[in-house]
């Protein structure tokens, strides 16, 4: 250590003592020796550190407790009399922000200090306000850490304006509001319990709501709840029957509605309606199919309504959980990495006051030598990452590959390229959610979407023959016609079904309807149809196609207009609905003109096929249509004579009036019905795929992604658009999860389960809910081992419960992408969120950390964006603490050579000028670099998974870089102090100087790929450097850096301590190169 330490000329300690105004040099250290000093100075860093810690977990504390729910109560609401609530309920306004104008400060630092890199900035500039430990000027600590802070507040600034932006949109969408003075318009926000609130059609209902009155003549209307539930099938609601059948306006009653507390249920509610001013008073009970939830959309007609719960009370904010400020894992690595370079800069100043032998006022000087090495943990890591970020935030927006993409959250996009699990929405996520009827088999013959034109001609055929072409069926048995056997198909798929057709009609001031008689006047142009599955709707639409078009339908009737324009009338005698236990629906109707009784069925093949009668056909044509994707239906009819539906009649209505197993005997009576029914036919419809979904799907599963998909939809449904979109490949077992509801059978189950090896996993909500409650890690390690799994019947809290499973049993990152209101939960508590924008509207986008526009784009999203994102910023991180690394190791050197005294190396503007001017221009144009091309990185998805390992950024890289900048940092320092020739400013001048070309010389060793702006930034900084030269007399001797001996050594030294990097890199290329290498050669 001491080899030079007795050659140097007085002048060269004189040197040392004068380095800096403000500093203390060596010719002052007899100063301040006294020891109390010394431990009042540790004193007072400790209690920064302490305090800072106490004040971090004080604030976790206070957020916790701010955010405890008040309870809950049931409530006695008025009708369009808030005034008369008996408390006070929360305010109607959607409210997405994170902080509001008090919090915004107080919560951006928190954010920022709880990371112990930034709190160790903070107490490091904060320490060069107490005169024995300032070892510089002040602006070198405090300018940087201002300018990450300002960064940080202006960018969140930003994000909060946007964010309050879009809550002010959906907050001031204007409502009319029923007064005893008239209508009146309200914004959303200002909507109170009690409130009489009017909703058009396609206007999204702003607040929780009991159903009173409708334009509709027979008091229903249809909703979509694809917001709430992720379902798009239309849902039936019903009015109050008291105010529906009401001739005056709803203030001329006194009526209250009481209601249940709020729940998370979104699929039950119990209350009851109750009119006063009659006697006796009129009591109604109310259901789920009297209410209208906020975030639904009115699907037919204009309705009415009674607010109930508003803000946070209501079901669709009760399912969305509170968003979370995301961290990125790569975030969390560094400031890992931050804390072991801070120990070892403990550990180092800690070395040099031992060696110094613990003399005089040993506690100051070692705070002063962690301060000397602070640049061991640079706060320009924080600074390039940051701006990082935004950089490829910008990048992913301006990628015309996926135009509309937008960056919402820009402090995660290196979280991209490290997912392991995707969790997916199915509708309107994979899919379109547009039926299209494909197929009808009929046994014998196939008909396609090319061969429907046949089917139409038969039709016109049977028509154009006899009024009453179906008097054949219930004669004797002949072999009927490929004609006749058509007709019966069509026109049962015509009949059996649940379809409304709606004509537009137009609301007057009054409210009442001025309908143009629309059920005289069957127009096809204003025709629309509303059902509670998409399924029915394709049917329906496909039997208008080929010629029998449903015209009117009402509780008791319906109507179908034959290709001739003829009306045939049937009147619906009894409607057994689908439901997910029967897998089935029925009709039975009588024609008006033959008076035939027909009951006609259509269902799952497997709820059918011990149905219908015997048939060597159903169940190979039910295989062939599922591996094609498509849904299928089977349709099966039986004619009744009147003795037998009016014995059927009476045992139905005497089993539902039955108080105890009302719900078995009523199913008893109906399955007497359900035998040795006609097979009519089979159909398939196709739920079509989102654009390119199958390959991305399979560019995924290659590089490493699990793909789970949650749903809220039928088990079967899930189950073949998981076949159809390769979710679940060909040749792949799947195993249906039974239903379970108590420990023993999920027990059973499980073990079931475990005995399968390689094959996908499809499990309701129910079931999924009881095994996590008894077997959450047992399931969960089960389901991890699948290669794809689905969920279905899941609700929005159980979607993001799902995700929360995997992070904490799994310790991967997570992605959900969706694109309804339903998947808000999911995407808010996933690692990264991926928003789509679609027909379910922009709720989900814009809850998302990334929003796209198609499926599709999430592949090149990851395999790109995501890839190349991960690997720059683990290389910039890595390099910009080289850079801190490296001119510590020559601090400590120069320390310990001249009696390891605690006086700065480099001050003042030099020590700015390196971490800014001279090297930050080429080290954050490592953002632009680019290991293969986006179409390799696409074309060989295994690349990605290397990824998930974390290589690009771990220990053991991490100390590769640590051995380079000792070993550079120990050949600049001790090349200056052997070359310097006795002057003390020569030793700065070649030592920085050749670490200045050292740092331009190793982002060039570190490219992997050129881009022009990086040529420009190397010669750029060197050119700033050189232009800098003439203005630092201060620091260097102007005469001596213009002589051929200041540039040879600065070359011998650079040369030395690059040459040997280079040679490695090329063996290591040579004989053993990366994947990657591999590619772009």
């Amino acid at each position: 250590m001491c080899l030079f330490s007795g050659n140097y000329p007085l002048s060269l300690f004189s040197g040392l003592a004068t380095c800096s105004p403000g500093t203390s040099g060596i010719g002052s250290q007899t100063k301040h020796s006294r020891i109390p000093g010394s431990i009042w100075v540790m004193s007072y860093v400790y209690t920064i550190i302490i305090l800072m810690s106490l004040f971090l977990s004080c604030c976790d504390c206070l957020l916790h407790i701010c955010r405890r729910k008040k309870e809950l109560k049931a409530r006695t609401v008025w009708l369009g009399c808030p005034e008369k609530c008996e408390e006070k309920y929360p305010k109607n306004a959607i409210k997405n922000q994170k902080y509001n104008i008090f919090t915004f400060v107080p919560g951006v630092l928190y954010q920022q200090f709880k990371f112990f890199l930034n709190l160790y900035f903070l107490v490091v500039a904060c320490s060069q306000f107490v005169p024995s430990l300032k070892i510089g000027y002040l602006y070198t600590y405090w300018a940087p850490l201002g300018f990450v802070l300002a960064v940080t507040m202006v960018r969140e600034a930003v994000d909060e304006v946007r964010r309050c932006q879009r809550d002010q949109d959906m907050n001031s969408q204007l409502y009319s509001k029923l007064t005893m003075r008239g209508k009146i318009q309200v914004k959303s926000s200002d909507i109170q319990v009690g409130d009489l609130i009017i909703v058009e059609k396609n206007q999204r209902i702003p607040a929780d709501m009991i159903f009173l009155r409708t334009s509709e003549k027979n008091g229903t209307c249809f909703i979509r709840t694809d917001q709430l539930d992720g379902e798009t099938d239309w849902k039936l609601r019903v009015a109050v029957g008291c105010t529906q059948r009401l001739p005056a306006d709803l203030f001329s009653i006194s009526a209250y509605v009481y209601a249940q507390k709020p729940q998370l249920d979104i699929h039950s509610f119990e209350g009851n309606f109750t009119r006063e001013d009659t006697d006796p008073p009129i009591h109604e009970s109310l259901s789920i199919e009297n209410t209208l939830w906020a975030s639904t959309v009115v699907a037919s007609g204009t309705v009415i309504g009674v607010v109930i719960y508003t803000g946070k009370e209501t079901r669709s904010v009760l399912n969305t959980s509170y968003a979370k400020n995301k961290v990125g894992l790569l975030d969390l690595e560094l400031n890992r990495l931050t804390k072991a370079l801070f120990l070892a800069q403990v550990v180092l100043a800690v070395v040099m006051v031992a060696l110094q032998g613990f003399v005089g006022p040993w506690f100051r000087n070692l705070f002063r030598f962690i301060v000397l090495f602070s640049y061991i943990i640079p706060i320009s890591l924080r600074v390039n990452l940051d701006m990082g970020k935004s950089a490829y935030g910008w990048m992913i927006t301006k990628d015309e590959n996926i135009p509309g993409t937008v960056v919402r959250t820009s402090t995660i996009p290196e979280e991209l390229g490290r997912l392991v699990y995707l969790l997916t929405d199915k509708t309107g996520t994979l899919t379109q959610n547009e039926m299209i009827f494909k197929r009808l088999h009929l046994g014998t013959v196939s008909y396609g979407t090319d061969t429907m034109d046949e089917i139409q001609n038969h039709i016109v055929q049977s028509y154009a023959q006899s009024a009453s072409p179906l008097s054949q069926a219930s004669g004797p048995k002949v072999r009927k016609s490929v004609s006749s056997r058509i007709h019966e198909a069509v026109k049962a798929i015509a009949l059996c079904h649940n379809v409304t057709p709606v004509y537009e009609s137009h609301v007057g001031v009054n409210g009442e309807t001025e309908s143009a008689e629309a059920d005289q006047d069957f127009s096809d142009d204003n025709r629309t149809y509303q059902a509670s599955s998409p399924d029915e709707v394709a049917l329906v639409r496909w039997t208008e196609s080929v010629g029998l078009t449903l015209v009117n339908r009402d509780l008791t009737s319906l109507q179908l207009k034959t290709p001739s324009g003829q009306i045939l009338s049937f009147y619906i005698l009894q409607i057994f609905p689908f439901t997910s236990e029967s897998k089935r629906m029925g009709i039975i109707v009588r024609e008006e003109s033959t008076g035939d009784i027909t009951f006609y069925m259509k269902g799952a093949d497997v709820a059918m096929a011990s149905i219908v009668q015997y048939n060597d056909w159903l169940e190979e044509e039910c295989g062939n249509m599922a591996r094609e994707g498509l849904r299928t239906l089977v349709v099966a009819k039986k004619s009744l004579s009147e003795e037998q539906y009016q014995d059927f009649e009476s045992r139905y209505n005497h089993a539902k009036l039955s108080i105890h197993d009302r719900t078995l005997k009523v199913a008893a009576v109906v399955e007497s019905l359900e035998r040795e029914m006609e097979l009519l036919c089979l159909t398939g419809v196709e739920d079509q795929l989102q654009a390119d979904v199958r390959p991305t799907l399979e560019l995924l599963r290659n590089a490493g992604i699990k793909i789970w998909m949650l749903t809220g939809d039928k088990l079967e449904t899930a189950t073949c658009i998981a076949k159809s979109s390769h979710l679940v490949s060909r040749n792949q077992d799947i195993h249906v999860f039974r239903p379970v509801s108590n420990r023993g059978e999920a027990h059973l189950e499980l073990n079931a389960f475990r005995r399968k090896h390689d094959c996908a996993l499809v499990i309701s909500g129910d079931s999924l809910e009881v095994c996590l409650r008894y077997y959450e890690h047992e399931f969960v390690e089960l389901a991890c081992q699948c290669p794809a799994v689905v969920c279905c019947r899941c609700s929005p809290t159980q979607k993001a419960q799902i995700v929360r499973l995997l992070q904490q049993h799994t310790a991967n990152r997570t992605c959900a992408i969706g694109d309804g209101g339903n998947d808000v939960s999911m995407i808010q508590a996933a690692d990264c969120g991926i928003g789509i924008e679609g027909k379910e509207g922009k709720q989900a986008s814009l809850a998302a950390d990334f929003s796209i526009t198609q499926f599709k784009h999430i592949g090149r999203l990851l395999m790109v964006h995501g890839r190349n994102s991960y690997k720059r910023s683990a290389a910039l991180g890595q390099f910009v603490m080289h850079r801190g690394m490296i001119i510590s190791t020559m601090q400590a050197v120069f320390s310990s050579v001249f009696y390891f005294a605690s006086v700065p190396l480099y001050q003042g503007f030099l020590m700015v000028g390196y971490a800014t001017i001279y090297t930050m221009f080429p080290v954050f144009s490592l953002v632009l670099d680019q290991d293969v091309k986006p179409e390799m990185a696409l074309l060989y998805p295994e690349l990605y998974k290397d990824l998930t390992k974390g290589r690009s950024l771990s220990f053991k890289t991490f100390l590769i870089w640590v051995l380079i900048s000792v070993y550079q940092g120990g050949i600049l320092m001790y090349g200056a102090l052997v070359l310097f020739e006795s002057e003390f400013v020569h030793v700065v001048a070649i030592s920085f100087t050749a670490l200045i070309l050292t740092e331009l010389l190793m982002v060039a060793l570190t490219i992997r790929t050129w881009h022009w702006l990086m040529v420009v930034a190397e010669f750029f900084s060197l050119g700033c450097y050189l232009a800098s030269l003439a203005f630092l007399n201060e620091y260097f001797d102007l005469s001596f850096i213009t002589t051929w001996p200041f540039l040879w050594k600065v070359s011998a030294i650079t040369l030395v301590s690059c040459l040997p990097l280079y040679i490695i890199k090329y063996l290591k290329r040579k004989f053993s190169p990366p994947s990657y290498s591999k590619l772009s050669s």
